[in-house]
């Protein structure tokens, strides 16, 4: 049976949620939410749903709803998370959230355990490792093509410079330095830990450039971010928010180099080509022949498509909870990362160890 879905938040991100779940068997859109009336109404109109104006009279009116997603966004991107997904948890819905999982460290601590306590899928929109390259990548760390891991490196922004710079005038963005790691480093990390594993150490230098000092603008855009992996091994992580044109690799790149083998994803959703290390090649010689898997693609936006048919085959199926995608105490993770990084840069690139996430329970009826 699809699963009965309402839907909170009608702006950009809300709607690409919306026309998804029209594509999608799984799903049975049954009503949109928005604050703004005429965001809502217009939205109901277009996926023939009904309108509400607050996430209680939803679903109270909507008892049959199983699952709530929440695309709103706020300072940050942000900021109008935290909310309507503790009331959503709190009425025993499963919940989406988009990414970050909140504005705030503390209170996506909270929300993790709340939906813990209420024994409820918590997910979020880490769509970014929902592709044909991931995949592809992992089937080679599972298959041990990859070995033990001697470094991961990540770059991933936006392609830009200063004759494409403009300042922000969204009040979510403007004044608050924040804005880029709060907002987009929940995605690089998230892909990071989904190959390498949990990060122990962080160590971050960030910045802006002279364009943007001059036009007044706070953002610390430029993140240059060092980590250490529980599993010994080590990376880099370059992100920007349009302050330069990127080069090999693309907006989106990651390469994981191991002791039998290295992949090298190439603008995230495009192809994943695989090295093998191989016995009797010199330490300096010309670079074995890659094995590339190009996938043609170019439509990002259909990594939406992806995730969030994972999130409903994993609720339709009732996964156990350490076993759900993408689930909230991964949302937890990146989102403790990011504040690590901020932390670390506020303190002038001292090194931070990461708050350490929740201990996971696992379930008694499936852990036997």
């Amino acid at each position: 049976m699809p699963v009965k879905i309402g839907l909170v938040g009608l702006n950009g991100i809300g709607n690409l949620h919306a026309a998804c779940y029209q594509e999608e068997e799984l799903a049975d859109l049954v009503a949109v939410c928005d604050v703004v009336k005429e965001r809502a109404d217009a939205a109901a109109e277009k996926y023939g749903v009904k309108a509400y104006y607050s996430l209680k009279d939803m679903i109270e009116h909507e008892p049959d709803i199983e699952v709530v997603d929440i695309t709103t966004g706020g300072i940050d991107n942000g900021s109008w998370h935290f909310e309507p997904a503790m009331e959503a948890v709190g009425y025993g819905k499963h919940v989406l959230v988009e990414k970050p999982l909140c504005h705030d460290i503390r209170e996506a601590r909270e929300l993790v355990a709340f939906a813990e306590k209420q024994k409820v899928y918590l997910g979020c929109n880490l769509n970014h490792y929902f592709t044909e390259p991931a995949a592809k990548a992992k089937q080679y760390v599972d298959n041990g093509d990859i070995g033990e891991l001697v470094y991961c490196m990540a770059k991933m922004g936006f392609n830009g410079g200063e004759a494409n710079y403009g300042l922000a005038g969204s009040p979510k963005v403007k004044g608050h330095p924040y804005f880029h790691m709060k907002a987009f480093l929940t995605h690089p990390f998230s892909v990071i830990r989904h190959f390498c594993g949990d990060i122990t150490h962080i160590q971050t230098f960030s910045d802006r450039p002279g364009f943007r000092r001059n036009a007044g603008d706070v953002m610390a855009s430029i993140n240059s971010i060092h980590m250490r992996f529980a599993n010994g091994g080590v990376g880099y992580l370059l992100s920007q928010r349009g302050d330069a044109v990127y080069g090999l690799g693309g907006w989106w790149s990651l390469e994981m180099a191991g002791s039998k083998g290295t992949f090298c994803i190439e603008n995230c959703v495009e192809k994943v080509s695989y090295w093998r290390a191989e016995k009797g090649i010199p330490a300096i010689s010309k670079q074995p022949e890659p094995e590339v898997t190009d996938y043609g693609t170019t439509n990002f936006d259909r990594t939406f498509n992806n995730r969030l048919r994972a999130f409903l085959e994993d609720v339709s199926a009732r996964v156990p909870f350490e076993q759900f995608r993408a689930n909230g105490r991964d949302a937890l993770a990146v989102l403790e990362y990011t504040f690590a990084v901020i932390e670390s840069y506020e303190r002038g690139g001292e090194l931070v160890r990461p708050n350490p996430l929740p201990p996971l329970h696992g379930d008694p009826l499936t852990m036997r």
